[in-house]
């Protein structure tokens, strides 16, 4: 409990299931801001030793590996924690038979992996090894399981320590590779390590309950069932992530791929806040939209605009500044990331107003709706890319994601009946959102 500061603790202090509650969520936020940045100095680092030529390869072969993960994890995490909360008689049977499920989907994931990769690039020895290497992460699923378990239980925490431990000790060891001129793949090999070690870990945790695991036909097939949405969305989200990536390195060159992901990895790092305000003011629009729709729609309305001016305060002086802070972190090789790092600032906005979108499409039950719209949005920047970044290079694949991300998460709103209404509020809250700054007291 010590993780949560000591005015939250003295409110909540006669509720001990909400201690548990953000407890845990104040160890998944340590989690996420350690690792963003942690990551982003030693990444910051191993892209200037490297240079953008073999930077920007390690770059398309981490996205490339990322586009198969989704397949890998059979989108089961989610069903998985909610039938051990709701059966917790049959744990040993849902952990046994999903860890069965994960290994058959890391295998099969990692078998597509090296096939599509030896398709693409037949005579690149190097992204063959290292893809080959990186991918083999996926053989490892089989212990999240591990990590499905103590999520069920609210106990993040020992998940924390576990992955956050190696991350750092593995942070050492990229540092000490650099230091003694390391070749790329070792690099590779270094990544692999820590998924190895962290799998091993958790494996090796003493909880009797992943002790005696037992495996159905019966359960398997009812996973799968109720999986294979979250496994198609999970699918279309990562294509929509890591498509710039490879299509960049597959048109134009690893070079330019380099370019695009220092980029990226600032925008990424500079995005943390959009999950901090979605996991604390989530459960108070969830529970008004029980009571009164002109109170839920009022604090709807507050986010949006919240949402908005955060966005706007982080992404301005990125964009102005965008130049001296790839030069003072990446140096001067990765100056032609600079235009790219203003125009992708946008992404924020983006990321920050699907926030309180997502609540809303939660609360009114559209989620099948909101697969959809990524889809469409996915096609839209595939088709987009195809056609800009032969000509514009990085600058064209920003321009085609955010075009995609308008799509996905405006435009075809406007055109549903459904939506139409969520799309004006969210459109008027983000015109007005400088309001904020002028209100003496706000309503979430």
């Amino acid at each position: 409990m010590q993780i949560i500061p000591l005015f939250i603790r003295r409110r909540i202090s006669s509720r001990p299931n909400l201690i548990k509650i953000v407890d845990n969520i104040g160890w998944l936020f340590f989690d996420k801001i350690l690792r963003m940045g942690v990551g982003l100095i030693v990444g910051v680092w191993i892209a200037r030793y490297l240079g953008p030529e073999q930077f920007g390869l390690l770059s398309f072969a981490t996205a490339f590996v990322g586009l198969f993960s989704a397949i890998a994890g059979l989108g089961l995490k989610s069903i998985v924690v909610r039938d051990i909360v709701r059966a917790p008689a049959a744990n040993e049977e849902i952990l046994g038979t999903a860890a069965m499920l994960l290994f058959i989907g890391g295998m099969l994931a990692y078998g597509l992996l090296l096939a599509t990769i030896f398709w693409l690039r037949p005579d690149d020895a190097l992204a063959k090894a290292l893809v080959a290497i990186l991918g083999s992460i996926m053989l490892f699923n089989a212990s999240e399981v591990v990590v499905y378990w103590f999520e069920s239980q609210v106990l993040s925490k020992y998940i924390v320590w576990v992955k956050n431990g190696s991350f750092l000790v593995f942070a050492a060891i990229k540092v000490v590779l650099i230091i003694n001129n390391a070749p790329l793949i070792a690099f590779a090999w270094a990544i692999m390590a820590e998924a190895l070690v962290v799998a091993l870990i958790m494996l090796g945790m003493h909880e009797p309950r992943l002790r005696q695991l037992s495996i159905t036909l019966v359960r398997a097939k009812g996973l799968m069932a109720d999986s294979w949405p979250l496994l198609l969305s999970g699918a279309v989200l990562m294509v929509q992530a890591r498509i710039d990536q490879i299509m960049l390195g597959q048109m134009v060159g690893d070079y330019e791929v380099a370019q695009y992901s220092v980029a990226l990895r600032i925008v990424e790092a500079a995005g943390v806040s959009s999950m901090i305000l979605h996991s604390t003011f989530a459960p108070s629009i969830i529970a008004a939209k029980k009571g009164s729709n002109a109170i839920y729609l009022g604090k709807l309305a507050f986010l949006y605009k919240l949402n908005m001016l955060v966005a706007v305060l982080i992404a301005l002086p990125i964009a102005i500044f965008s130049y001296p802070i790839i030069r003072l972190l990446f140096g001067s090789d990765y100056l032609a990331a600079s235009p790219i790092l203003a125009l992708m600032t946008v992404r924020l906005i983006f990321a920050h107003v699907g926030v309180p979108r997502s609540i809303y499409l939660l609360n009114e039950n559209l989620l099948k709706y909101s697969a959809i719209t990524m889809i469409v949005g996915t096609v839209f920047n595939i088709i987009l890319n195809y056609f800009l970044i032969p000509e514009y290079g990085g600058m064209g694949a920003t321009a085609a994601s955010l075009i995609s991300f308008a799509i996905t998460i405006f435009l075809i709103d406007i055109f549903y009946v459904k939506t139409r209404m969520n799309a004006v509020l969210m459109l008027k809250s983000a015109i007005s959102c400088g309001s904020l700054l002028r209100r003496k007291s706000w309503i979430l």
